[in-house]
């Protein structure tokens, strides 16, 4: 049977915390102080930010929203099929270049805000890992 997950903090506000870019213990100080780069503390609560790991999974999540969401359906419009590749391919993957990009942060700040709700850190993972490794 597998163990419940309990959730330490509440998760929707943890979320959404950090899809505003913003602490998700207290949703007023930065998360990130450049693109991508998360803050190790927060200025305003002085929570340690840096204990939650993001990894590779907000860009796996940021690719598949991207793909099932704007890719597959605009499969199905005749424009793209019957316009000159051209003229639509560097419409088409400008426009999904600004969106990934513009996606990836949020998803990103939403990614820590789950993780803080679930309290997963770093040493969690490091752990786990280590139950694979004999």
């Amino acid at each position: 049977m597998a163990a419940m997950v309990e959730i330490a903090h509440p998760l929707w506000r943890s979320i959404g915390r950090g899809l505003a870019h913003r602490c998700p213990n207290c949703g007023k100080g930065r998360l990130f102080g450049r693109y991508l780069k998360v803050e190790p503390t927060c200025r305003t609560c002085g929570h340690d930010l840096a204990r939650y790991p993001a990894d590779d999974g907000p860009a796996y999540l940021t690719i598949l929203l991207t793909g099932h969401l704007i890719v597959a359906p605009l499969l199905f419009f005749p424009i793209v099929w019957r316009s000159p590749p051209q003229y639509s391919l560097p419409i088409i993957l400008s426009s999904l270049t600004l969106l990934v990009l513009s996606l990836l942060p949020r998803v990103k700040g939403g990614w820590i805000g789950l993780m803080y709700a679930l309290q997963v850190t770093g040493h969690d993972a490091q752990l786990h890992t280590a139950d694979y490794a004999d």
